[in-house]
């Protein structure tokens, strides 16, 4: 074969040409960094993995399915809350198909004299007070992880269990490979004498509770809400003296800081603590069928009080409520700044979803207990199948 092959028509040599870069979305990388942005809801994943065979190996694989959870845990959706029964921790889903999960999803059956105390970052803190020990289950990974007391709370310590939060653990890097969140609890309670609170905060990192910090706390306690954390902050609402206690997670700081109707009696379903519409400390005050809406504010002076923000009237807003059965608070969801009410609509005791700063409404749920839902927000990503079907959760 002649070298003059190689030559062009009209003389000179022939430019070699690099290979033409792969479009876009051959290439797996940067496919999966897209994917990694699809919504958070339920759905997402299972139907992207409906594409085709290589987008349901991309959305499959434990470390996608890592990258995807981490990505959007800031903003994980709201999937539902849970009640308890007698024996069990039911979950509900509150979305609408084709994200709603199935009932029986996320349920568990209490051992012993556990009883649930709230949710938050995808965990829910259960406890066992007789043992003086806390469960700490991550309901999308079915992981439980037990949690005895600090020796200061245990039999023969100077300090009373009052109540506990959880929360995932600062920090974007989750611990090692395995599917367990990293997360602290905090352990408030008091004195016998009931004239001085005390913190205690436990990390599943380094297995071990910090040091205890107290703060003076007469006669207000005990605590029946869950917990709220807004910033860096646990609140909790304290009684029959209404006040509210602080606990700074980054300072290791425990205050009581005045309620803005401390002369009223304390009524676990009328008021919550809550944040503040543009931010800061907040608190929600239920009178009939007015919701107040008050606000901690600094004055010019540097001193800290409340000031009522607004008040939405409910009976305008909630159509064929009953005026026999004013609104009553049973939870609230941190993480869309979403109240639980339950009132009468249609002459049925309903619970209703509703963003108070908005007033957004959701549609009515049923009512199966009276007490505290916890609502539940977490990126669930279901498993999928070699056949593209769904099979179970997928672990972090």
């Amino acid at each position: 074969m002649s070298g003059d092959e190689d030559l062009p028509p009209g003389g000179g040599r022939r430019r070699r040409r690099s290979p033409a870069p792969a479009p876009p979305l051959d290439n797996d990388d940067l496919l999966s960094d897209i994917l990694l942005r699809l919504s958070p809801s339920p759905s997402s994943l299972p139907r992207a993995s409906l594409v085709c065979k290589r987008w349901r190996r991309l959305v499959s694989a434990p470390a996608f399915v890592r990258s995807f959870r981490a990505h959007h845990r800031r903003n994980a959706p709201l999937l539902g809350f849970f009640t308890e029964g007698e024996s069990r921790v039911s979950f509900t889903s509150t979305l609408e198909p084709p994200d709603r999960l199935p009932r029986g999803h996320f349920s568990l059956d209490l051992e012993g004299r556990l009883h649930m105390l709230g949710c938050r970052h995808g965990l829910v803190l259960l406890l066992n007070r007789m043992e003086h020990y806390f469960q700490v289950w991550e309901p999308v990974a079915g992981d439980l992880s037990r949690v005895a007391f600090p020796p200061e709370f245990g039999n023969g310590g100077s300090a009373v269990y009052q109540h506990a939060a959880v929360l995932r653990a600062p920090g974007d890097v989750q611990a090692g490979e395995g599917p367990s969140i990293p997360f602290l609890v905090v352990l408030v309670g008091s004195d016998t004498t009931v004239t001085r609170a005390f913190a205690c905060v436990y990390s599943s990192e380094t297995g071990v509770w910090g040091n205890l910090v107290s703060t003076a706390c007469p006669s207000k306690v005990p605590m029946y809400n869950p917990s709220t954390l807004i910033g860096s902050s646990l609140y909790w609402l304290l009684g029959p003296e209404m006040a509210i206690l602080k606990f700074d997670l980054d300072r290791q700081f425990l205050e009581v800081i005045d309620a803005p109707l401390h002369n009223c009696h304390y009524d676990m379903l009328r008021y919550w603590v809550m944040p503040a519409e543009g931010g800061g400390l907040g608190f929600l005050c239920m009178s009939g069928y007015n919701a107040q809406l008050w606000m901690r504010k600094m004055d010019c002076d540097g001193i800290s009080g409340w000031v009522l923000g607004r008040t939405i009237e409910l009976d305008k807003l909630l159509l064929n409520s009953g005026e026999d059965f004013p609104p009553l608070i049973i939870g609230f969801a941190e993480e869309d700044n979403m109240s639980f009410l339950m009132a009468s609509i249609d002459g049925n005791i309903s619970g209703i979803m509703v963003k108070l700063d908005s007033t957004q409404f959701q549609k009515p749920f049923r009512i199966e207990c009276l007490g505290i839902y916890h609502p539940f927000a977490s990126v669930y990503t279901p498993g999928i199948g070699i056949g593209g079907g769904h099979a179970g959760a997928e672990h972090r």
